[in-house]
Parts: C-alpha cells; sequence; structure tokens
C-alpha cells in the first residue's frame, strides 16, 4: 500500500492553500491524503471533571480544522481519499513523527498565530530541516501555485546529497508531464594558480567543465529510467540561492537535496535550502539524503 500525502493543517490561510496544492498533488500520483492538527490543548485546558460531556474549546476548534480541511479536500477532488487525525502533541514533534509513515510532508508557508511578515514560519522550517521524507512548503505567487508554467526546477546540489532529489525531481516531472530543468551552478574562486599557461586558459573553463560533467552524470540513471521527461540541464556561473530563487519565477516547484545525518539532532539544511524555503517564488521540496 502506498504511504500517503501528509498535510499539517491548522486553520489559517497558508494551511488551506497547502491542502489544496496535496489534493492535486495526491491525486496525480494516486495517494490517499493525511490531514494532521497538532494540539497541545489536553495539557493546557487541565483535565475535565468525570462525567463531563463539556469539551475543552481548543478541541473543538481542532475537531473544526480538521473537519474543514476534509471538506475542502472532497469539494477540490472527491476521487482522493483524505483522512483525518488529531495529535496531542506540539506540531514539529507530531509532523516529525508522521514524517516516519509518509510518502511526502506538506506544510503552509506560516502557521495561525504567526506573523504575516514572516517568510516562512518556525514549523515549516524545522520541519524540513528534521524529517527524514520529503517535505514540501507551500509558497509562492499564484502562477506557481496553480501550475501553469508546466516545468519544475531542481538545484543539483553535490553527489551525495542529491540521489534521491534527482530520482524525486524526474518522478514528479513525470507525473505532472511537464519540463525538468536542471541547474547546476559552478563558482570560480580567485586566482588558482601560479602557472603562467594555466593562467593564460579561461580561468573558468575548468569550473564549468566539472560541473556540466558532474550534471551529466547525476541525470544519467534516472534519466533512463524515465525516458519521456524532457530535460533541459543547463549550468550557470553564480551563487546557486540566487540563481534557483530567481528561476523559481518561472517554475511550478523548486527541488533541492539535503543530507541527514543519523543521529544528528537540530535543523540539517544547507544555505541554499534555507534561502530558496524562504524566498522561492513557488513551492519548495525539500528531498532527504541518508549520509
Amino acid at each position: 500500500m502506498d504511504l500517503p500525502l501528509v498535510v499539517g493543517v491548522d486553520g489559517s490561510d497558508p494551511s488551506l492553500t497547502a491542502v489544496d496544492w496535496a489534493v492535486d498533488e495526491a491525486a496525480r500520483h494516486g495517494l490517499p491524503l493525511r490531514l494532521v492538527y497538532a494540539s497541545l490543548w489536553e495539557r493546557y485546558e487541565g483535565a475535565l471533571p468525570t462525567g463531563s460531556r463539556d469539551r475543552p474549546s481548543e478541541q473543538v476548534l481542532a475537531e473544526h480544522i480538521v473537519a474543514s480541511a476534509a471538506d475542502r479536500a472532497q469539494r477540490r477532488n472527491p476521487d482522493v481519499k483524505a483522512s483525518t487525525d488529531i495529535v496531542p502533541e506540539e506540531a514539529v514533534t507530531a509532523l516529525l513523527h508522521e514524517a516516519n509513515n509518509a510518502s511526502a510532508l506538506v506544510t503552509g508557508s506560516r502557521g495561525r498565530g504567526e506573523l504575516k511578515e514572516l517568510l516562512l514560519g518556525s514549523v515549516g522550517l524545522a520541519v524540513a530541516g528534521r524529517a527524514h521524507c520529503p517535505v514540501v512548503v507551500v509558497r509562492g505567487d499564484p502562477a506557481g501555485l496553480a501550475g501553469t508554467h508546466e516545468r519544475i526546477l531542481l538545484g543539483l546540489g553535490e553527489p551525495d546529497a542529491s540521489t534521491d532529489a534527482v530520482r524525486f525531481a524526474f518522478r514528479e516531472a513525470e507525473a505532472r508531464g511537464c519540463v525538468l530543468d536542471v541547474v547546476r551552478a559552478w563558482r570560480c574562486p580567485g586566482q588558482e594558480t601560479s602557472d603562467p599557461a594555466a593562467a593564460e586558459l579561461d580561468p573558468g573553463r575548468a569550473h564549468e567543465e566539472a560541473a556540466s560533467s558532474l550534471l551529466t552524470e547525476a541525470l544519467r540513471e534516472a534519466g533512463a529510467d524515465h525516458p519521456s521527461v524532457r530535460i533541459r540541464p543547463v549550468t550557470v556561473e553564480g551563487p546557486a540561492r540566487r540563481i534557483l530563487v530567481e528561476r523559481s519565477a518561472a517554475a511550478d516547484l523548486v527541488i533541492v537535496g539535503a543530507r541527514r545525518r543519523v543521529g544528528h539532532f537540530g535543523l540539517q539544511l544547507g544555505r541554499v535550502s534555507h534561502t530558496v524555503l524562504h524566498h522561492a517564488l513557488c513551492p519548495v521540496a525539500v528531498v532527504p539524503q541518508r549520509v
């Protein structure tokens, strides 16, 4: 049985946008949807007298939130099977636990009660930095959210953090029937050699050729497994985080890889992933690679 696509819901507008995006994603991949609300209301509201029929106000709110999310999902696509759950835990803890049995985890860009000025909420950032399944933070402009660009953008990082991200990108492009843009950024440090002959050559040529070789090798296996996917690989000089943010304006999804070191706690996000999560103009998928 396929693992569900899990969505963290809390009644906020960003979480409802995440529900819409997740319904469409579940339909593309034929996956069930699991809508999860996490709250510590049991701890804060106190125990009710034995036999009391009254329910804590936060419990009522939680039930309303998941019911509304399920109704929204049903109205968007009645063919997608959706289930709900209310988990009496802190949101990050609950979603990280859910990630252990999810095909992917989807969150909004901000949660209920967080300032609108925030580029990314604390829950989305924490989950993207620690989960052991792909995490999609749903953010961006209307065109990116609606998927009208018909292209996916993969930022190809180092090989030890990119294998699963490449596979994820090809599966996603195949399911959407869209173009897969793959970008490998390269930088040319200052003068690296005292060899006069080498100094006469284009100083960036070796770096560009290395980036192109890495790009070709990284896409070889997944490209053979998904021959119908149209690939547009490119190497670009400059900082990867700036390049990906700029190119996200013409993408429906940006995908980046992330290392996950077993036994290491705390956020495990590099500068590129961190920047893209905060500034991309379309949804962002962080795909972990265990190392």
